[in-house]
């Protein structure tokens, strides 16, 4: 890779622009702070979010490929609108996190943790992730991944519900053949 100076801190990086990096990838306006040369051009500002969106779009689709039993679980039961309607993403970017299933219609994201999230370092960063979903105006429900494994019809239920008592019915689609009343057309 081409070496490239930084002005922020005028020593060589490469083009991977680590050392400019945002902890958030949606906020580059911190970017634009930090360089001592002033604010950044149209067109390097442009790249560089293109080159944020392009790292967090890789980044989703790791997540995606290295997904737990548990996950995969879900999503099969998410996937193509499967549950009453309701279109769920899966690794969806919201604010600097990924959530493991993301509906946006209803603001709904539902997480399953593993054994790990009992800790309390991560138990805490759990609580932090959250208030920082519910403050995007997103409402989180979590469960773990052996409930999802032993008690998948719960699991499910409880979604459902929630979808329903928090969230009117997405529209359904028009039947099959619905259009012009051939009557209609031959009065006209």
């Amino acid at each position: 890779t081409a070496s490239v100076r930084c002005s922020n801190t005028r020593r060589p990086r490469n083009a991977s622009w680590a050392c400019c990096r945002p902890a958030n990838p949606f906020a580059t306006e911190m970017l634009m702070a930090t360089h001592s040369s002033g604010p950044l051009s149209r067109t390097r500002s442009r790249r560089l979010r293109l080159r944020v969106r392009e790292r967090v779009r890789v980044r989703a689709r790791a997540l995606r490929e290295t997904s737990t039993d548990a996950e995969r679980l879900l999503w099969k039961h998410l996937r193509d609108r499967r549950l009453d309607g309701y279109k769920f993403r899966r690794q969806h970017p919201i604010a600097s996190y990924f959530a493991d299933f993301a509906c946006d219609e209803a603001s709904l994201v539902v997480e399953l943790d593993g054994g790990q999230h009992f800790e309390p370092e991560a138990a805490q960063a759990d609580a932090k992730r959250t208030a920082a979903l519910r403050s995007n105006g997103w409402q989180v429900l979590r469960f773990d991944n052996r409930q999802m494994l032993e008690q998948t019809e719960s699991v499910l239920s409880v979604i459902h519900q929630w979808l329903r008592s928090n969230h009117s019915h997405p529209k359904p689609l028009p039947p099959a053949g619905e259009g012009v009343n051939p009557q209609e057309a031959s009065h006209g």
